[in-house]
């Protein structure tokens, strides 16, 4: 997007200088006029195809901005320069060129980010979220009482729960169930946070879990590593990417197989229908021109790959 704008400023003088040669020309004068204005309409419609949809405040400010916990490794993170990475970033990108607009990510932690939605201080949440009617319905998952007013989701990915713990310590760990009497480490908010209230009801003989949670994934990472806890919980690519490069692939490893399995969804404050249409809108076109696809490939998680941008299709 950088570049795109950059390309407009420098046409201007370039276009102004032809409207000045040829200024005995009333046509070329008035046609040189409209394209200083608005730029050259059928290229900037090839450029962002989608833009007419936004609605016009967000057109007007040409940024869209995106509440997320940007400590969720291979979905968004922080690389060694300080830049934000990963999928959801790389997919925001990909919408913006189509929406005409700038998608900035903004950094918040999980459990406040539809809240972030609700105050208008982000205009959309894509953050690794579930898609879930509780969410949708802005009902609390552990009370089931009625918290807020909802959201709408785009949803775009599709992942699992797992469970991981240190490598060659699992202790006999396979499968929820084997964690009662343990501790967990997980991040407050997220539905390893809820699966793991859930099964602790569950337990017998005053074996519960014990639940450790944090602001994010990374810092429930090292609460394990250092054996503050038994294991962690976190969707299946972050777990996946933490046991490829924690401590080199020698700290972490995936127990059982993972559960769950659900719709990711940009979230967007209910009754904004017109920016949720305008994000659908655009993410099936990413998916239809192959570089939703691309961008799923760079990070090796083709599995949850979705065919088609559907509205809150979470259970």
């Amino acid at each position: 997007m950088t570049a795109s704008t950059t390309r407009r400023t420098a046409a201007k003088p370039r276009i102004a200088a032809v409207c000045a040669i040829a200024v005995a020309g009333t046509m070329l004068l008035a046609a040189c006029g409209d394209q200083t204005k608005n730029g050259p309409r059928n290229s900037a419609s090839a450029q962002a195809p989608f833009a007419d949809l936004l609605p016009k405040e967000i057109k007007d400010k040409g940024v869209i901005k995106v509440g997320s916990d940007i400590a969720y490794p291979p979905v968004e993170f922080k690389d060694k320069s300080g830049k934000t990475v990963g999928i959801d970033p790389d997919i925001g990108a990909a919408l913006g060129k189509q929406l005409g607009v700038t998608f900035e990510f903004q950094n918040g932690t999980f459990d406040t980010l539809i809240t972030g939605l609700r105050s208008k201080r982000y205009d959309l949440a894509m953050s690794s979220m579930t898609d879930t009617k509780d969410r949708q319905q802005g009902i609390d998952s552990e009370t089931k009482k009625k918290v807020g007013e909802g959201v709408d989701f785009v949803d775009y990915f599709t992942a699992g729960v797992s469970i991981y713990t240190r490598k060659g310590d699992d202790q006999g760990i396979k499968t929820w169930a084997d964690l009662c009497g343990k501790k967990i480490a997980v991040q407050r908010g997220t539905v390893s946070h809820n699966l793991a209230k859930d099964e602790s009801k569950k337990c017998t003989g005053g074996r519960t879990i014990a639940i450790e949670t944090f602001d994010n994934d990374l810092e429930a990472q090292t609460r394990l590593r250092s054996g503050g806890a038994d294991a962690g919980s976190s969707d299946f690519p972050v777990a996946a990417y933490a046991v490829k490069t924690s401590g080199g692939g020698k700290d972490f490893q995936i127990v059982g197989e993972q559960v769950e399995a659900a719709p990711y969804g940009i979230a967007v404050a209910k009754g904004n229908d017109q920016l949720t249409k305008a994000v659908q809108a655009a993410l099936n076109g990413i998916i239809k021109n192959g570089e939703y696809g691309k961008i799923i490939s760079k990070w090796g998680v083709e599995a949850g790959a979705v065919t088609e941008a559907k509205l809150n299709g979470g259970s």
